[in-house]
């Protein structure tokens, strides 16, 4: 078996290929959602920590 065979996967590369590329796809934009997410929850905290401060 040589590279080109393997990366041919006997006819069923697009398949095999594409669902690698949409997992990937999909676990990038994840991760980004969740560093989204705790970006605006350590905001918020802060913010809440502020206003906490500020009326003591």
């Amino acid at each position: 078996m040589n590279w080109s065979e393997f990366f041919a996967m006997n006819g069923y590369a697009f398949y095999v290929w594409g669902s690698y590329g949409v997992a990937v796809l999909v676990f990038a934009i994840e991760i980004a959602l969740v560093r989204n997410r705790r970006k605006q929850t350590l905001r918020s905290l802060r913010l809440m920590r502020d206003e906490m401060g500020e009326s003591a």
